[in-house]
């Protein structure tokens, strides 16, 4: 049985969609919004990307099988449960290594959709600033200050026509902090449709009650990784349309 057809009988949740599948088991799956990237408790089963039970340790999901013991499917990044678009993942443990590797060498290129409130200006197209993360209200709240560096590309910018005023952009993090895109574009006056932490509260409330669109705007469209395995090189690329 190939890589690829292993993958697709994986008991891969609903809202979930296998994207690409390369010839050493490098996975990349579609999640909708509202899709967690693991399970936080035992009640998250059945919300997460796959239907298994979660590892915290090993950071993999555990798929039971009756013989030659359980399969581990490993996550090799994650996206907040708001965020919809492209995860990463794995059944072999040496690509794990080598993956978690190429993310600490900065081998990565992910590319993000972002629907928005107003227009950009014009100014360099990195974005620079450092945030601070803090625990609060049971989850985490960036804000902008002394803490660490925080690096976007605005790669295009698309006014949308009509009321209210939006934005569609495409950003590509240099940097992967905590909720980063999301303060980045707040800062900028251009926050995200349907950020309910950096947000817009009014523009929010009128956009759902008008157009019903009530989920957080954000969506991973593109993620290109290479990566190192049996001493050759391997490039993986995997792309998804935003649903806005």
């Amino acid at each position: 049985m190939s890589e690829l057809s292993r993958a697709r009988v994986l008991p891969w949740t609903k809202g979930v969609r296998l994207v690409a599948c390369d010839v050493n088991g490098l996975m990349a799956v579609e999640k909708s919004a509202g899709v967690l990237s693991h399970p936080n408790r035992k009640s998250d089963f059945g919300k997460a990307l796959l239907e298994a039970d979660y590892d915290d340790k090993k950071q993999a999901y555990r798929i039971e099988r009756e013989e030659d013991g359980p399969r581990w499917v490993y996550l090799l990044n994650r996206l907040d449960s708001a965020t919809s678009g492209l995860v990463l993942l794995t059944t072999n443990a040496f690509v794990r290594t080598e993956v978690l590797k190429a993310f600490e060498k900065k081998q990565v290129r992910k590319v993000y959709a972002a629907l928005v409130f107003g227009f950009t200006r014009k100014g360099p197209p990195v974005w620079k600033d450092r945030l601070t993360t803090k625990k609060a209200q049971g989850g985490l709240r960036v804000s902008e200050g002394s803490g660490l560096s925080a690096e976007t590309r605005l790669v295009a910018s698309k006014q949308i026509p009509g009321m209210p005023a939006m934005s569609l952009l495409t950003l590509m993090p240099l940097t992967g902090r905590t909720h980063q895109l999301r303060i980045q574009t707040s800062k900028r006056g251009t926050p995200i449709v349907g950020d309910r932490t950096y947000g817009d509260f009014q523009k929010n409330k009128s956009i759902a009650s008008t157009r019903g669109i009530k989920r957080l705007c954000l969506h991973c469209m593109e993620t290109e990784i290479t990566y190192s395995i049996g001493g050759k090189s391997a490039n993986f690329l995997a792309k998804s349309k935003a649903p806005f």
